[in-house]
């Protein structure tokens, strides 16, 4: 016998567990805060994204999630071309577009 392990003797009695309507419950309650807390920002974010990238005009200033500046001067189905510096045009795929920035930005920034 281990020293340490008291043995446990059982006395007969039964151990309630919550029953069938407690464990929806429960699992309910799982399912809503998953919902609140993980799926409804998440699709929040994606559909306020998908209206930024439809939205993308020539003259627009943009930043890409790489952290590059430049002005909207073509756009496509697929794809945008930026402007980063004089006579440098970059091709991005509008997926990339992080946010739009207000008119001047790059102007103040330079």
């Amino acid at each position: 016998m281990i020293p340490f392990i008291s043995p446990a003797y059982a006395d007969g009695a039964v151990a309630a567990g919550p029953g069938m309507a407690g464990q929806l419950i429960m699992l309910g309650g799982f399912v809503l805060i998953f919902w609140l807390l993980i799926w409804r920002p998440q699709s929040k974010r994606a559909k306020e994204h998908k209206n930024l990238i439809a939205g993308l005009n020539k003259g627009d200033e943009v930043v890409t999630s790489g952290g590059i500046l430049g002005k909207v001067t073509n756009t496509t189905d697929e794809f945008v071309t930026l402007q980063v510096a004089d006579n440098m045009e970059l091709n991005f795929q509008k997926s990339s577009v992080a946010a739009t920035l207000p008119k001047g930005t790059i102007k103040a920034i330079k």
